[in-house]
């Protein structure tokens, strides 16, 4: 684990972004880039892409889409926050490739699955998201992880770090009735994944895009 916590955009919001934790593409541009520069870095269209599926934007092309992003994360006094779950760069050791991994597949689940890993992740919780601001309705989490592990783990996490009536919306929401947490595609998911999820191909991925969607409306309506 690398100290390096981070955040950008409003600290009164009406939506939380979160990701899981600044990647090695994050954590490698903190020494030469400006702050409003780091966040999602490289991977600010699929963003774009993914937020206008779920309604928070308006739809439109790519360079509006990156330019809007841009602008929200910029922006101090807006709708959005966004940050990570693990405010600070994280690493597990692939024992089968002998490397230390910071993104990619199975970081997800696999972090949260260890003792370390629930440490790390209930501390950080328990510092930056037990205590919302009242503005806040909805966090949305990028990444769904393997057959939804981490949309499991992660609503074990906000059943304890904030006691309540936390219950099931569908397979990839759930909400304590005071905030809604809906987890979509993960902005850096490779291949055909993100397309599946925004409805582009014919796929089974694309329900949860869909999920994910209705949970955003209701829980800002």
């Amino acid at each position: 684990m690398t100290s390096n916590p981070l955040s950008w955009g409003s600290s009164e919001p009406e939506v939380v972004v979160l990701g899981f934790s600044k990647g090695p593409t994050q954590a490698g541009a903190l020494a030469n880039t400006q702050h409003d520069e780091i966040a999602y870095k490289g991977n600010r269209l699929n963003v774009g892409k993914i937020l206008a599926h779920v309604g928070l934007i308006p739809e439109a092309g790519d360079k509006q889409l990156e330019e809007q992003v841009d602008r929200m994360i910029a922006e101090r006094n807006g709708r959005f926050h966004f940050g990570s779950l693990i405010r600070c760069t994280v690493e597990r050791f692939d024992h089968k490739a002998q490397v230390w991994k910071g993104s990619g597949g199975g970081m997800l689940d696999k972090f949260v699955a260890t003792n370390f890993g629930q440490q790390i992740a209930e501390n950080c919780s328990t510092e930056f998201l037990a205590r919302l601001p009242d503005s806040t309705k909805l966090v949305v989490m990028f990444g769904m992880g393997s057959r939804q592990n981490y949309v499991r783990e992660a609503f074990k996490l906000f059943q304890r770090v904030r006691p309540g009536s936390w219950h099931w919306i569908n397979e990839i929401a759930y909400s304590d009735s005071t905030i809604t947490v809906v987890h979509v595609e993960h902005f850096a998911a490779q291949g055909a994944l993100i397309p599946n999820w925004l409805g582009k191909n014919t796929h089974d991925r694309s329900k949860f895009g869909l999920m994910a969607r209705a949970a955003v409306k209701d829980a800002l309506s």
